[in-house]
C-alpha cells in the first residue's frame, strides 16, 4: 500500500486539512485509509458500555459490529507498541493510506506549519517532509510551499508523488 504523512505541531491544521483532502482524492476513484496517532492516554470506547467492561474484565482483543461497521480494539498489554508494518498488516489493502502523526516511520510526508503558532517547522530535521503546506511564508524552506487553504493543490502534489 502506498503510504503519505501529513505532520506538524498539535493545533496546526493537520486533521481539518486531512478532512478536505480525503473526498477529493476518494472522488477520483482512489480507495484511502487513514492511520491517526493517538497519546498514550487515548481509548476509542466508554466506560460503562459493554465493550469496555469486556476489556476491563481482562480481554486481550474486542471486536465491536453492527449493520454499518466494525472496529477492533486490541490492548498491548506487555507487548511492544506495533510497527509501522504490523499495524498495516491489520488493514485492509487499498490505494493510499494517509498518515497522521508517527514521525518515526519511514515514509514521505507534507508538514503543516503555521507561523502563528509560534512553534519551529519540523523540516529542518525530518529529510522525509517533502513539502510544506502553510498559511504563509516559511522561513529557510529547500521544499515546495502548497497554500494550506487549497486542498486540492495538496490532493495533487500527494497524486504527483508516484
Amino acid at each position: 500500500m502506498r503510504l503519505f504523512g501529513v505532520t506538524g505541531h498539535s493545533g496546526s491544521g493537520k486533521t481539518t486539512l486531512l478532512i478536505k483532502v480525503i473526498p477529493l482524492l476518494a472522488a477520483r476513484g482512489l480507495r484511502v485509509s487513514t492511520i491517526k496517532q493517538a497519546h498514550a492516554g487515548f481509548d476509542a470506547d466508554k466506560p460503562g458500555k459493554d465493550s469496555y467492561r469486556h476489556r476491563e474484565a481482562g480481554a486481550r482483543e474486542v471486536l465491536v459490529a453492527s449493520n454499518r461497521r466494525w472496529a477492533l480494539m486490541h490492548e498491548y498489554g506487555d507487548q511492544p507498541e506495533f510497527i509501522m508494518e504490523q499495524l498495516l498488516d491489520r488493514m485492509t489493502v487499498v490505494d493510499l493510506v494517509l498518515v497522521e502523526g508517527f514521525r518515526q516511520w519511514n515514509h514521505p510526508r507534507l508538514e503543516v506549519w503555521r507561523p502563528e503558532t509560534g512553534k519551529e517547522p519540523l523540516f529542518p530535521d525530518d529529510p522525509l517532509v517533502v513539502a510544506v503546506a502553510s498559511t504563509g511564508p516559511v522561513p529557510g524552506l529547500d521544499r515546495p510551499l502548497l497554500p494550506l487553504d487549497d486542498a486540492q493543490a495538496v490532493a495533487n502534489f500527494i497524486l504527483s508523488r508516484d
